[in-house]
């Protein structure tokens, strides 16, 4: 169990004490060059705390150092505060509100959470596997579906997701829902060997060949189960979830900036069956090598 009251969100030495346990277990590791052995904490008052001397390359580093915290002014255990909030927040969490909670502009928590969310993005493995079921199922997120009299509306996002049962979740942000665009967000993130379940779109029967099994159900006729497992309601459950963050909290994606939204869904949904404490922690193991500038970031919202 943990809180916003632990002294990880209040107290920058003990976020960095709780950052180094994660990201370190077995010691510091130089970021440069990779030694273990041969470093040495730099203490007094001349040095700020958490500064390490690798005696191999001569370089200095922080646990920060190499991860979507570098160079941040922003302290550490807001940076802690942060992470946990959107970990645990199910449908989400606005920059606004983080602004608000934690003290810091607008623009800073904006550029966090984007930092945030690219540590939440999973190693791309393949999902699925010998006799292992993966569903998928494309939806269109935010937006109107008709053309509101004034005022500009931001057009919808289209999104395939697929979801391995009992597993984790991987979308998508695509420019067009057809065979050829589906097929390769299928084959390149699930194992052939995998069972496929899917609705009724007509570019699944082919699809559907090159894994171990393929069963469709009839949406357009209100079939949502055929019973013995065939059905694609769980990644229907995935989608209720991420339309909701859209409408009840974000309102609005940037089309820049969706594949890093889904990111944050996706992490939240693959972790879903451990505590929020876990969840977080599990976050802070992905920071390293995920750096992010706000030049980049910003670049892309232009």
């Amino acid at each position: 169990m943990i809180n916003i009251l632990n002294p990880i969100f209040t107290d920058a030495d003990k976020a960095r004490e709780h950052l180094e346990r994660l990201t370190w277990p077995n010691g510091p590791t130089c970021p440069h060059c990779g030694e273990t052995e041969n470093v040495k904490r730099l203490e007094g008052k001349s040095h700020r705390k958490g500064l390490i001397q690798c005696n191999s390359c001569l370089g200095n580093f922080t646990v920060t150092v190499g991860t979507v915290f570098e160079r941040s002014k922003v302290p550490l255990n807001k940076w802690l505060l942060a992470s946990f909030l959107m970990s645990s927040s199910k449908k989400g969490m606005s920059a606004h509100q983080i602004h608000r909670m934690l003290g810091v502009t607008y623009k800073t928590a904006w550029f966090m959470m984007h930092r945030i969310r690219e540590a939440m993005k999973d190693d791309g493995s393949p999902l699925g596997g010998p006799g292992k079921t993966i569903e998928s199922d494309e939806a269109f997120v935010g937006g109107f579906k008709k053309k509101r009299l004034s005022g500009k509306v931001a057009p919808k996002k289209k999104i395939v997701t697929l979801v391995e049962r009992g597993g984790a979740a991987r979308s998508f942000h695509i420019t067009h829902v057809n065979f050829s665009i589906v097929r390769n967000a299928l084959v390149t993130s699930a194992h052939r060997s995998s069972h496929l379940r899917t609705d009724d779109a007509r570019f699944y029967n082919t699809i559907g060949q090159e894994f171990a099994s393929h069963e469709t159900t009839l949406h357009s006729n209100r079939e949502f189960s055929r019973g013995d497992g065939n059905h694609s309601n769980t990644v229907e459950n995935f989608f209720s979830i991420l339309k909701r963050g859209v409408i009840g909290t974000y309102h609005h994606w940037s089309e820049a900036h969706t594949h890093r939204y889904l990111a944050e869904f996706d992490f939240r949904y693959s972790h879903k069956d451990v505590t929020d404490a876990e969840r977080s922690d599990q976050l802070l193991k992905g920071i390293v090598g995920k750096r992010l500038t706000y030049r980049r970031t910003a670049a892309l919202a232009a």
